[in-house]
């Protein structure tokens, strides 16, 4: 196949955005591209994963999560492309640049992968700062507008799985064992079980009638 222009090269804008502008804002954008499409493909095998009692429930949830991923990681991709550039389209090069990296093969259990999901959805919040910041300076004000609504969902989403994460439910049982979330000094030790084994009175027995 014949490249019609090499994904390097900047072809201007129609826009009226600086040179300057464009590619200083071009460089953060397709790592937050790489970053959300390897976010994206984590929460789809969650979504394939994820079994148990609560499985339709996060089931679900994992869904709503890529999908909403999936939105956003198309909008930035076309913000890319109105400033000139060809997003990085190789899944190869998309790891090379992205600053959150995808959980190891293997099935984990759910309080693990959610945790997983949490951080990475934290760094994403805090690198798209530093591009809404960027914008700001460089006065890219639809790529600000962009990125800030990006960052409110991205932020919900991080709030939304603390919440399933929280001790404190009815259905702790069914996303972790107890000995899981008890803390070290709550945790009955093997010498204490020990201890209540031998220590704990038979019934006595009846005295026979005379």
């Amino acid at each position: 196949m014949e490249k019609l222009r090499e994904k390097s090269e900047y072809e201007g804008n129609p826009v009226g955005l600086s040179d300057n502008t464009a590619k200083a804002m071009a460089r953060d954008l397709d790592r937050h591209l790489a970053s959300f499409i390897t976010l994206y493909n984590q929460y789809h095998k969650h979504h394939w994963m994820v079994e148990g009692p609560q499985f339709r429930d996060l089931h679900l949830f994992f869904e709503e999560h890529y999908t909403q991923i999936h939105e956003q990681y198309d909008a930035i991709a076309e913000r890319l492309t109105v400033m000139g550039f060809c997003p990085t389209c190789h899944p190869k090069k998309q790891l090379e640049i992205s600053y959150i990296e995808h959980e190891e093969e293997g099935v984990f259990r759910i309080r693990e992968m959610l945790a997983k999901d949490m951080e990475d959805e934290k760094t994403i919040a805090v690198e798209l700062r530093k591009t809404i910041k960027l914008a700001f300076e460089h006065e890219d004000f639809a790529t600000k507008a962009l990125l800030e609504g990006i960052l409110i969902k991205t932020e919900d989403r991080c709030h939304h799985i603390e919440h399933f994460l929280g001790d404190d439910g009815l259905s702790i049982g069914m996303i972790a064992r107890p000995e899981d979330i008890m803390e070290k000094e709550d945790k009955p030790s093997r010498s204490s079980k020990a201890a209540l084994r031998t220590t704990t009175k038979k019934p006595v027995a009846k005295a026979k009638a005379k």
